[in-house]
């Protein structure tokens, strides 16, 4: 059960290109992305953590290549991972051909610091060979010097000029496996650059607010510049960039998809802020249940309402619900059906029961 979508978005027209087995652009569905953090040398840790990331819903994990010794690094790393593996590569146009060369599915080179037309053909070369995808990944805080004098600062018409030069230079060397971003930490300059980008180019964009900061500002930032350019069909990848675990870029990720109908996938939590009138304790409920259904990744919604104001109106439009009563009497509700009245001390198991019950019954249709 679920609400039927207000608005249905219609999503840019994009090229298809391949990131190792997963597809980016076109309609495919939009790819949630995050990076280790991990010193990439650090193998073990690093194959750890990027489990972790996909465990939580990641599609495609980047992986740092500052030396030499972590582009080599990248071959051990790929054979014990799943994912498909992006070497991030800036300064050094070398790291990328050995990263290509170690297996990498895709790489992020800034063309703006990686140094002259010449060593930027060597990179194409380098990943033509090795059947590998690049990311022209134009940051705000690394344009061209040229391009720099040319509007005197940052803006939208400066990195959407950066990114069309790149372009060229790699569709000069018949290469089209590409995707491109315009980040910015401001989140209007980033929206305006993606915008204007979206009518020069039909290469599929990978989205971005970069560096947007902690956990809470960084999300809202995210979710507000994102959300914008996602609502108007614009972006066929995303990273939420956060100083934070990267686990949690994927979860505010999936959950912006998610809020737009854009992606289904684990519990869809409906529940209201609570107030006097609530049979529970809905916040510290949510809370566990969050934890508790963590582990289920097929789509399911789920309402937790504290009263009887909102709660049967939001049961009748979800998988499973529960509406808070007088004395502890709460009301579950099952595909939008009044089922059975449940106890608050017994109320958590019960849902996680019934939740668990729903998702085996909906993998086996």
């Amino acid at each position: 059960m679920s609400i039927r979508p207000f608005r249905d978005i219609k999503r840019r027209k994009t090229k298809v290109i391949s990131v190792g087995k997963i597809k980016v652009g076109g309609d495919n569905p939009i790819t949630v992305q995050s990076m280790t953090n991990t010193l990439t040398t650090d193998i073990k840790a690093t194959i750890k953590q990027i489990n972790k990331i996909q465990t939580e819903g990641a599609d495609i994990v980047r992986v740092s290549c500052p030396d030499e010794a972590s582009s080599k690094a990248l071959k051990e790393i790929i054979k014990n991972v799943s994912v498909p593996i992006v070497a991030d590569i800036h300064f050094h146009y070398k790291r990328a051909i050995e990263a290509a060369e170690s297996g990498a599915s895709c790489l992020r080179i800034n063309p703006g610091n990686i140094g002259n037309v010449k060593k930027i053909k060597d990179v194409i070369k380098a990943a033509s060979d090795n059947n590998c995808s690049i990311r022209v990944g134009v940051n705000a805080g690394s344009l061209e010097k040229d391009i720099l004098e040319k509007f005197k600062e940052p803006c939208p018409e400066a990195l959407v000029e950066s990114a069309l030069r790149n372009i060229r230079i790699l569709e000069d060397e018949n290469f089209e496996n590409l995707k491109i971003s315009v980040k910015s930490s401001d989140v209007f300059l980033s929206i305006e650059a993606y915008r204007q980008l979206s009518r020069a180019t039909d290469y599929p964009l990978h989205l971005g607010i970069t560096e947007a900061g902690g956990f809470i500002p960084g999300s809202v930032k995210s979710a507000i510049g994102l959300g914008t350019l996602l609502l108007e069909g614009i972006g066929d990848t995303i990273r939420i960039s956060l100083s934070d675990d990267p686990v949690e870029e994927v979860k505010i990720g999936n959950e912006i998809l998610k809020s737009l109908n854009l992606r289904e996938r684990g519990v869809k939590i409906i529940s209201c802020p609570s107030c006097a009138r609530q049979g529970f304790k809905v916040i510290e409920t949510v809370k566990i249940l969050e934890d508790k259904l963590s582990h289920i990744k097929t789509p399911i919604t789920l309402s937790v309402i504290g009263c009887v104001v909102n709660g049967p109106g939001e049961a009748a439009l979800t998988d499973v619900g529960i509406t808070g009563g007088q004395k502890g009497n709460n009301m579950l509700y099952l595909s939008g059906v009044q089922a059975e009245k449940v106890l608050t001390k017994n109320m958590i198991e019960k849902i996680i029961s019934e939740v668990e019950k729903k998702a085996l019954e909906l993998e086996k249709n």
